[in-house]
């Protein structure tokens, strides 16, 4: 299989080094690597010749965008911006994030899993943070969703989904969107990938009414968006967190904002969450 990975990075110079490491002593190596230099003022662009330089199949885009870090538009338009410079040839696709350490045999067990199941869309495995010197699962969602920092994709699923939508919540979609369209997706925790900035660390203050507005454009509902933003909150230990979601819910509703799934997935997306919600409970 042909695996292409592209890797938006935005002031990266403290981690891209040790991500590319991880990738270039995969025993089983990718195609094809661009990494997205997005608009950074460190030294990630220098880190990345570095690397461009010793090995053929690592490329750097250079992008300008806002410096402000935000969650999903900003980063996917990155991965847009690498993921348009490669050929049609791959066969799974990924995107992952610029602060992780992969085990050597990741690439290897991911290809093993795609061959084994020819309706398995998307795999990963989990990430861990660093604690005390210790390194433990970062718990903020269920072990099965596939986290947005290390997404892998079968080329068909990709393409079928309508590849990645350029909101936040895009990593939440997409195995929604997978489930419609009959593919499956799975998390191996046998693959352990180093976290090295736990998610959301740099968000600017803006961000906190867009995952309520992401549950808007995704048409949860009202009432399965409280339930969900009551869960995230309650898993970041911020009360806080969970106003700020429900306001962004009700701003997006009030201003009409544009849903990025069709009515009919809406009905499919609100019956699997509701079916999901009833299986822990009962």
């Amino acid at each position: 299989m042909n695996i292409y990975i592209v890797i938006p990075a935005h002031n990266e110079e403290d981690s891209i080094s040790l991500t590319l490491d991880s990738l270039v002593n995969q025993t089983l190596l990718p195609k094809k690597l661009v990494v997205v230099n997005d608009n950074s003022i460190d030294n990630t662009q220098q880190i990345v010749e570095s690397f461009t330089t010793k090995y053929s199949w690592i490329t750097l885009v250079n992008s300008n965008s806002s410096n402000e870090h935000l969650p999903g538009t900003k980063i996917i338009n990155a991965f847009y911006k690498g993921f348009e410079t490669l050929d049609n040839k791959y066969d799974v696709i990924c995107k992952y994030d610029a602060d992780l350490i992969f085990p050597e045999n990741y690439l290897d067990t991911l290809v093993s899993h795609f061959n084994t199941d020819i309706k398995l869309g998307m795999v990963a495995g989990l990430c861990y943070i660093q604690k005390n010197g210790n390194w433990f699962l970062e718990d903020l969602t269920s072990k099965k969703h596939i986290r947005g920092a290390l997404k892998a994709y079968r080329s068909e699923c990709f393409l079928e989904i309508g590849k990645l939508k350029r909101s936040m919540g895009w990593d939440t979609i997409d195995e929604l969107l997978a489930q419609y369209y009959g593919w499956s997706f799975k998390t191996d925790s046998s693959l352990k990938v180093k976290h090295l900035k736990p998610t959301g660390t740099n968000y600017g203050n803006k961000s906190k009414y867009l995952q309520g507005e992401a549950l808007y454009k995704m048409r949860y509902g009202l009432l399965l968006s409280v339930l969900s933003a009551l869960k995230l909150a309650y898993k970041k230990k911020s009360f806080a967190l969970f106003k700020d979601y429900v306001s962004g819910y009700l701003k997006a509703s009030k201003g009409n904002i544009d849903f990025i799934i069709t009515e009919d997935q809406g009905k499919f997306i609100r019956k699997v969450s509701w079916k999901n919600i009833r299986k822990k409970f009962f």
